[in-house]
């Protein structure tokens, strides 16, 4: 098993940044790569960015590239997400999600094994 912990949401203006954080404990070591995920209210769970943990490899939701960044760090089983040039339609609740098994496919929700509680992001106009 895998237990995530994600943290760093909050309130913050349109244009402003923020950065979040998923710390992974437990069986790190089945883990192909982590994603965030978001969920605004009354819309389905979407795809934002994910990173291998096998090979040099991020991706990212069109929308999103050029303000946010994905990256990682192995030694401390931990993803961050900095997110710059925030807007409006950013506001969520963002999910960490680590993925297992043999074949990365970094964009599709029902491919993640574990998920952390959410951090609510709020991006004011």
């Amino acid at each position: 098993q895998v237990q995530l912990v994600d943290s760093g949401g909050g309130l913050v203006q349109a244009g402003g940044s923020l950065r979040l954080s998923c710390a992974a404990s437990g069986r790190t070591f089945d883990i192909l790569g982590m994603g965030w995920f978001r969920q605004a209210p009354g819309k389905e769970r979407e795809f934002v960015a994910a990173i291998s943990r096998i090979v040099d490899s991020t991706s990212y939701l069109d929308s999103v590239k050029g303000r946010f960044t994905i990256s990682g760090d192995n030694a401390k089983n931990t993803v961050y997400l900095q997110m710059n040039s925030l807007k409006p339609d950013d506001t969520a609740i963002y999910y960490c999600a680590a993925q297992a098994g043999v074949k990365w496919v970094p964009s599709v929700a029902a491919r993640y094994n574990y998920w952390g509680q959410g951090t609510q992001v709020t991006v004011s106009s």
